[in-house]
């Protein structure tokens, strides 16, 4: 079987080949634009079904939701990973895609928390998670369906075209939701239009299941299958041998989860960094990211082919290395293009906190509420952090706190609650809102604007580094699901790549903007952030130079 893959090696694409990588390709696409919907509307998410918390802890708990879809992704590995490898792995990725559907539809006829209160919150995050599970089964079985269809020599350019589905999903959840808008208008779009995108996904879910069902099987399986190989039981021969197991680990640190904090540095913490962080109007961001999007997606076909002839590992690395090199120069330029206004405020006018730093708690709290913060600190904390601004925090006198912006000093009141505990009195009432509006008028007159200025925004530099951004995600993404289908042996291939992709990208990756968020809410720097993927990153880094082996001239017909 190695001479006759060896062969085909020169061989043009069949008529077969092409139709494998089309239809596997085209269904992913409509599986990442149901999955990526809500990540795109993540603000509106958070207002129309997490209405009893205020509005930092709303977009908090709507990246929450849509994290715990990411959450849930290494179970479905396990469930649709092991179906995969013992049935097969067409019909097993064809219920995938039904399920993802079928709750992604739902999501747009869901009644919001003005109709049906906490409820609304909890059947969301329960179709996340639904959707989380059909993810989970969705990118192994294509992944290893077009893989074991490649020739040898050729698996990292063929297998390159799944790796586009993912960004392509995004790109066409953002079209959607750009059309819808501007054929709505904002405050239609808010109010119900943003339904729309999730709706008409019913009709991408038939179109999928008609590709899919005219699909046949790998060849690889289908040779195992024949000779009576399949597992028995691919679980434990995957996670039960350390033979096995000890590669699964070295895929996940060593490979994907560093992968998987670049991906969505890179096509998702930049998309909210601009909208929540910089007040970019969210249609110019959409759009821009897009732009950045289709510039940069054809990088993934082109470093897929490009690890077929110098590697896969290489390749990987480099990108990794450029990432932790410069994510924070790359954000700050994002923030003096984007917001000029806001990086010259920053420079000029910087903001301090002096206050009692015993009594200053977690910001981050997706569940959290301003009545959860009764103390000078954590009032002035909450403000700040609403207001997207940075500033540095010194200790103060015990039980006080002021906010310095520029030269100008403002006292920060304490809270006290009703009897019950559910909101502040009325005295506090008055005087929370009276400090906020002296911040306010205070970052104002410091030159902070509430919002960018369309006019000042460098469209062409923000797009720039939005696609270079973009290109280190081609770097890591391009040639991994060629790299990881080498990696296992046929009989345990779905299963085995399929955890660590899930863990890598799912909560590694899947994580990073509801810990981004968090971190930057906690510590006051909209930077602070990026600590995150680039630690991440440098710890896969290391490993992965250190002990995963290159893998692109592996003869995967020869591992059953």
């Amino acid at each position: 079987m190695a001479t006759a893959s060896a062969v085909s090696t020169s061989a043009p694409m069949t008529a077969e080949e092409k139709k494998v990588i089309f239809a596997s390709s085209l269904g992913t696409v409509f599986e990442w634009y149901d999955f990526y919907l809500y990540g795109s509307l993540a603000a509106i998410i958070g207002k129309q079904f997490f209405t009893g918390l205020d509005p930092t802890a709303q977009f908090i708990a709507s990246l929450m939701a849509f994290a715990a879809g990411f959450i849930v992704r290494p179970f479905g590995a396990l469930v649709f990973g092991r179906l995969g490898d013992m049935i097969g792995r067409k019909y097993t990725f064809l219920v995938t895609i039904l399920i993802m559907g079928l709750s992604t539809f739902i999501v747009g006829v869901l009644p919001t928390y003005d109709t049906i209160g906490p409820a609304a919150a909890v059947i969301l995050v329960g179709l996340r998670l639904l959707q989380g599970l059909a993810l989970g089964g969705e990118y192994g079985g294509a992944a290893t369906y077009v893989a074991e269809h490649a020739p040898h020599g050729k698996r990292g350019a063929y297998t390159s075209w799944i790796q586009t589905t993912a960004t392509l999903g995004l790109f066409l959840s953002l079209i959607v939701i750009l059309s819808t808008r501007t054929l709505l208008g904002e405050p239609t779009f808010a109010a119900w239009g943003w339904r729309i995108p999730f709706v008409v996904s019913i009709l991408l879910l038939g179109i999928s299941v008609w590709i899919r069902l005219s699909m046949n099987e790998s060849p690889a399986f289908q040779k195992m299958k024949s000779e009576g190989k399949t597992s028995k039981a691919p679980l434990s021969e995957s996670f039960g041998q350390w033979k096995n197991l000890k590669i699964v680990l070295l895929a996940l640190f060593g490979l994907v989860a560093g992968q998987g904090v670049v991906w969505y540095t890179g096509q998702f913490y930049a998309l909210f960094f601009m909208t929540s962080v910089l007040k970019v109007d969210a249609a110019t961001a959409n759009i821009m990211v897009a732009v950045a999007l289709l510039i940069g997606t054809p990088f993934f076909v082109i470093f897929g082919t490009l690890s077929d002839r110098i590697g896969r590992k290489p390749i990987i690395m480099a990108g990794l290395l450029l990432a932790i090199l410069t994510y924070f120069p790359l954000f700050k330029a994002l923030t003096n293009a984007a917001n000029p206004d806001l990086a010259r405020a920053q420079a000029t006018a910087q903001i301090t906190l002096s206050t009692d730093l015993n009594q200053c708690s977690f910001q981050g709290s997706p569940v959290a509420r301003d009545v959860d913060f009764t103390t000078p600190c954590d009032i002035a904390k909450r403000a700040l952090a609403q207001a997207a601004a940075t500033y540095e925090t010194v200790s103060g006198a015990a039980g006080a706190g002021q906010v310095k912006v520029g030269d100008r000093v403002i006292e920060v009141p304490t809270a006290t609650l009703t009897a019950g505990g559910y909101k502040f009195d009325e005295d506090s009432t008055k005087k929370i809102a009276a400090f906020k509006k002296e911040l306010a008028d205070a970052m104002k007159a410091a030159g902070y604007p509430a919002k960018a200025d369309p006019a000042k925004i460098n469209t062409p530099l923000t797009v720039a580094i939005l696609t270079l951004l973009v290109l280190y995600v081609t770097m890591v993404y391009g040639p991994i699901a060629a790299m990881l289908v080498e990696l296992f042996p046929t009989r345990i291939r779905y299963t085995s790549m399929s955890l660590p992709y899930h863990i890598g990208n799912g909560w590694f990756g899947g994580l990073l903007p509801s810990i981004s968020f968090a971190m930057v809410a906690q510590n006051g720097n909209i930077y602070h952030g990026l600590w995150y993927p680039i630690g991440i990153a440098a710890l896969t880094l290391v490993i992965g130079l250190l002990f995963v082996r290159e893998t692109k001239d592996v003869d995967i017909y020869a591992r059953d």
